[in-house]
């Protein structure tokens, strides 16, 4: 089956292709229109330090009045979200029965189904919404049946979300790159294999980044820097957003429309920062960076080429891409000009 899954691969990338037509962007479409650069003047607090790994947390005013938004894992976890699959690679269906809604977020990890995937988009799914597809993309190339006990037409949650730079432009990039997707994983696990001196790769399926995310070893390393970092941002207020700096150089961040938002995910944005620190580690010696360096990396993803995507008749993502970093943000069109989350990826 891994053999047919692989020489399917023509196939699977014409899916892709035609997932992208699908939400290719229509400027007579859209609810509103993005500004030419975004506008946001926030306030940093830190640093906070484990190891190669500093985080600056990010202050700023609630666009959203947060009304109870449930996260996708939470949904789940309530058994008031069901995802199922379709035996599409790029596109699964989405249900929500719960009066909330739920934010569906780009890189977060669904485990389960013919093969384990991570969401394409921002967006929220919207209270009793009935079945939605769901763009995704397959981060597990070797597997198109069930595992172990796992539902093979469903979806479990998870705590993982993609935890590599280049996965994250492979996967978020206008129009996206399957194949790139995968190649990522694996050099990700290789890398992780060679910091940790140990397999990081799980017998039940190799090509799986979220069991390789779940690798015992690799938990207990990252579990300390989550338990050293992870209170950061209790006792403050207005944080909506965190960046991460990784042997002295700003490596991303993540900034939400409400502080209630971020509180949510804080922990696997952390966990995956944590686990890039991993893999970058080196013993190169580097000199302590300052909020100036953030706010400089934030000025110049700001100044790159942009480009537009439609998500659906609601929401829209606007990338502004340079030679160091990638900006990636989705705005809410029934807000007019609101976005829902900014995540700033270096190269």
């Amino acid at each position: 089956m891994t053999n047919v899954v692989r020489g399917s691969a023509i196939c699977l990338l014409v899916a892709a292709l035609a997932l992208v037509v699908a939400v290719a962007p229509s400027q007579k479409a859209a609810a509103y229109k993005s500004s030419d650069k975004p506008d946001g003047e926030y306030r940093f607090s830190g640093p906070y330090t484990h190891g190669n790994l500093t985080i600056f947390f990010v202050h700023g005013k609630d666009r959203i009045k947060d009304r109870g938004i449930l996260t996708l894992e939470e949904g789940l976890r309530q058994r008031q979200v069901i995802v199922r699959e379709t035996k599409n690679v790029n596109r699964l269906v989405i249900w929500n029965g719960s009066a909330n809604s739920v934010l569906l977020q780009a890189g977060d990890m669904l485990r389960g189904g013919q093969q384990d995937r991570t969401i394409a988009f921002d967006t929220i799914l919207p209270p009793r919404s009935g079945w939605r597809p769901l763009a995704v993309f397959c981060v597990e190339a070797n597997r198109w049946k069930q595992r172990g006990q796992e539902a093979a037409g469903y979806f479990m949650p998870s705590i993982n979300c993609l935890a590599n730079n280049t996965l994250k432009i492979a996967a978020r990039k206008k129009g996206g790159d399957q194949s790139a997707v995968w190649d990522n994983v694996a050099k990700t696990q290789n890398t992780l294999k060679e910091k940790l001196r140990t397999e990081v790769r799980a017998e039940q399926s190799q090509s799986s980044l979220e069991l390789t995310l779940a690798n015992n070893k690799l938990v207990e390393a990252v579990d300390a820097c989550i338990d050293d970092l992870q209170d950061g941002p209790k006792k403050q207020k207005d944080v909506i957003g965190c960046a991460a700096v990784i042997n002295g150089k700003v490596n991303n961040a993540d900034v939400y429309a409400s502080s209630k938002l971020f509180h949510k995910l804080w922990v696997k944005l952390l966990k995956a920062s944590a686990v890039e620190a991993l893999a970058e580690t080196n013993d190169k010696k580097f000199e302590p960076v300052k909020a100036d360096a953030v706010r400089a990396f934030f000025a110049d993803a700001e100044k790159g080429e942009k480009s537009e995507t439609k998500i659906d008749r609601r929401f829209r993502q606007t990338e502004w891409e340079n030679a160091k970093s990638i900006l990636f943000e989705t705005s809410d069109g029934a807000r007019k000009g609101v976005f829902l989350r900014r995540s700033y990826v270096a190269k």
